[in-house]
């Protein structure tokens, strides 16, 4: 009975994905998530990687600082800074990052190869690129996120913690090696 209440689910289970909104990264009103729909099926045991076998997001769509410094020192990556100009100057910036300001994102992510290199100073990510966003705490980078995903980027993250994540455990790497100075 549990193997057939399996196969059951393993029939639907793109269609559920795809009206849970996994696939489609859109919020699906009255249904619940397909985690949970898993979880309901008692003998059932399909694991979390088999269903994400069916979305083309990430697995996770959030960044740690240890995972962005890895991704940026391998130089695999585009990093947009979505504050404005001013928090950048007064805050910083994270090397190597382009600042595409959040009312922009949606434009700026349309526009071609050149006008966004001469808006933005940085070379224009692709819709296969693994793209990085990031704000000064992680709420606004997420809007991106979502943004980018409405346009067809596949390969997109949130650093969640954002500047000030960066500049702490920037400061704590340098206390590290017994360097001091500002960021």
């Amino acid at each position: 009975m549990a193997l057939r209440r399996c196969w059951g689910l393993a029939g639907v289970a793109p269609r559920l994905l795809w009206n849970s909104g996994v696939l489609s990264r859109a919020s699906v009103p009255g249904r619940a998530p397909v985690s949970s729909l898993v979880s309901t099926q008692h003998g059932c045991k399909i694991a979390g990687s088999q269903l994400r076998a069916f979305s083309s997001a990430p697995a996770s769509e959030n960044v740690s600082y240890e995972q962005l410094k890895q991704l940026l020192a391998g130089r695999n990556i585009v990093v947009i800074d979505v504050r404005e100009p001013w928090e950048l100057r007064e805050f910083g910036v994270i090397p190597g990052s382009i600042n595409v300001p959040l009312g922009q994102v949606n434009t700026a992510l349309q526009l071609g190869p050149e006008e966004f290199n001469e808006k933005y100073g940085g070379e224009m990510p692709q819709q296969a690129d693994n793209i990085v966003f990031t704000c000064q705490v992680g709420v606004r980078s997420k809007t991106a996120l979502d943004t980018a995903t409405s346009l067809g980027y596949k390969d997109v993250q949130n650093y969640l913690g954002g500047w000030k994540d960066w500049a702490k455990n920037e400061q704590q790497d340098r206390s590290k090696d017994g360097k001091t100075g500002n960021i």
